[in-house]
């Protein structure tokens, strides 16, 4: 499609955009304009090379994630923080009245089932890989490491003397585990859905990300600047995908074999992967309502139900305290954590922060053009508060829950297994002392699982649209292709990185990160002009 023949308004743009598409459509494939030749066949030789070159392949990856969270971590720890301001000014001013899909546009489904659907796509799997293991890192380091030793700042008032002090040390822990799962990695998120939304909806243009950037780059969003922007956000949510589906297999291999002696080796890893993709096929090819909507529904009400089991025959009284001291730490001390220069511990500020703030934006257009899909009819002040506030409130319910429980059994126990268990087992080792333990174990396990399928669907289902050109009907074949490659590279990437599998994930995850940060902070301009140009009242 060449730019002439987009018209130079947004009046009925959808149509006349797809009326100026080629219809190329190959073995069942739309391939009408570049953007699915160049991703699809740059993941397909990706794919090959990193088989053929594994060693190499390997080193790079390790290479890549060091040089780029440490060189370039004060920049995505800025970018996060320019994300939350823009979304709070958004929901204090006028522009938080406007509604997406115009002033009479109702809802298409009820809080419940938009919530379920939005937790489950953004971070399901993390939660249930980190919800142990990052409280128990932070509570650790902070206890008697210190920053030059991956240890968060332990000078950080009111929290200062945390060395030595279980108490101080968990409220330290806390805040800086819901640092990263709470306000910034949503606000990432909700400026991708916004945008899209509100160009989709609004403006009549296609759902896909090139829309979003039509009041800054006009008619060229057509041509190959947005064919660009369109094919980085392909790579970045198939990365980003990636890294979330190796946890997921790292976590459930580990539950198998701590439960039923299931091997956890390369072949395995494989197996899994290709066995739950299967099954995202099948939810895939279902479509959204009948597939994707009903699985996050029944992995919200799973969740629920471990989080509520936990929260009662734990260590009830303390899990409470620790949630309400830890939001309280947290609320204190976001600035000093939110800080992008001078930091002083810097294997927490890079080889945490920079790594999740990356990941979170290489996941934003999966996130955020499933949550768009969703959300016609809620305003912007809804939209944000919703996105951002609710998702950030049961994240240190979960955190303070799961993490508090650990922390306790440590604190009870310095010997306790939870203490020194694998990142993948840490889920499982807090369980353990816990009645129920096999049962509840096992739920875990399939709760990673369903997750990993409501990611790799939706996230299929998102690619596809964007490959697509915006269509939300796109052939069969092509939801299929993009299924099986989000779960191939997963495999290869886990397969050729061997004990650095993660590793490897994570460096493909920064590395598309790191463009796309700049793409959603043009975004950002790019839509406070969009919203400006509506009458909040109309």
């Amino acid at each position: 499609m060449t730019e002439s023949t987009v018209p130079a308004t947004t009046d009925n743009i959808e149509t006349d955009y797809e009326i100026g598409q080629d219809n190329i459509n190959p073995f069942g494939l739309d391939i009408h304009n570049p953007v699915f030749l160049i991703s699809g066949l740059s993941i397909v030789a990706f794919v090959i090379v990193t088989l053929m070159f594994q060693e190499a392949a390997k080193d790079i990856f390790v290479s890549m994630r060091t040089w780029l969270t440490s060189s370039l971590g004060w920049f995505f720890l800025l970018s996060g923080n320019i994300f939350v301001v823009f979304c709070i000014l958004l929901v204090v001013t006028p522009l938080g009245k406007v509604r997406l899909g115009g002033a009479d546009a109702k809802p298409d489904y009820s809080y419940m089932g938009w919530f379920a659907m939005l937790f489950a796509a953004g971070m399901g799997i993390g939660l249930m890989f980190f919800g142990v293991a990052e409280p128990m890192a932070h509570f650790g380091t902070s206890m008697g490491g210190t920053a030059a030793e991956g240890g968060v700042r332990t000078d950080w008032a009111p929290l200062g003397g945390a060395a030595g002090d279980p108490i101080a040390a968990r409220n330290l822990a806390m805040a800086a585990t819901i640092f990263h799962w709470a306000l910034h990695p949503w606000a990432i998120y909700a400026v991708v859905a916004l945008a899209l939304a509100f160009f989709t909806f609004n403006k009549g243009l296609p759902l896909t990300l090139r829309s979003a950037f039509h009041p800054l780059f006009g008619d060229r969003v057509w041509g190959w600047t947005g064919h660009i922007i369109d094919t980085l956000a392909v790579f970045a949510t198939l990365f980003g995908l990636a890294t979330s589906l190796g946890f997921g297999t790292e976590q459930a291999l580990a539950g198998l074999n701590y439960l039923f002696g299931w091997s956890t080796g390369g072949g395995a890893k494989v197996l899994l992967i290709a066995v739950i993709t299967a099954i995202a096929l099948g939810s895939v090819l279902r479509g959204l309502d009948g597939g994707v909507k009903v699985l996050s529904e029944i992995n919200i009400a799973l969740a629920a139900l471990l989080l509520l089991f936990v929260i009662v025959v734990g260590p009830t009284l303390t899990i409470f305290e620790t949630i309400i001291a830890g939001g309280v730490a947290y609320a204190k001390e976001l600035i000093p954590l939110s800080n992008p220069f001078g930091r002083e511990d810097a294997n927490f500020s890079q080889g945490w922060t920079a790594f999740y703030w990356a990941w979170w934006i290489s996941w934003s257009p999966f996130v955020g053009m499933f949550i768009a899909r969703v959300s016609r009819g809620r305003t912007v002040r809804e939209f944000i508060v919703c996105v951002i506030f609710i998702p950030t409130f049961v994240c240190v319910l979960w955190m303070g829950a799961f993490g508090g429980t650990a922390i306790a059994q440590v604190v009870a126990d310095a010997s306790a297994p939870v203490a020194t268990a694998a990142t993948e087992l840490g889920l499982f080792e807090m369980l353990k002392p816990l009645p129920l333990s096999g049962i509840t174990s096992f739920l875990g396990i399939v709760l990673v699982l369903v997750f990993f399928v409501t990611s790799s669907d939706s996230g299929s289902l998102v690619i596809d649209t964007i490959t697509a050109g915006g269509k939300t009907d796109a052939p069969v074949a092509q939801r299929v292709f993009w299924c099986t490659f989000e779960g191939l590279v997963a495999a290869v990437l886990l397969l050729v990185g061997g004990t650095s599998g993660l590793t490897a994930l994570q460096a493909m995850a920064v590395s598309t990160g790191f463009p796309f940060t700049i793409v959603l902070l043009a975004m950002c301009v790019s839509l406070f002009i969009g919203l400006r140009s509506v009458d909040p009242n109309s």
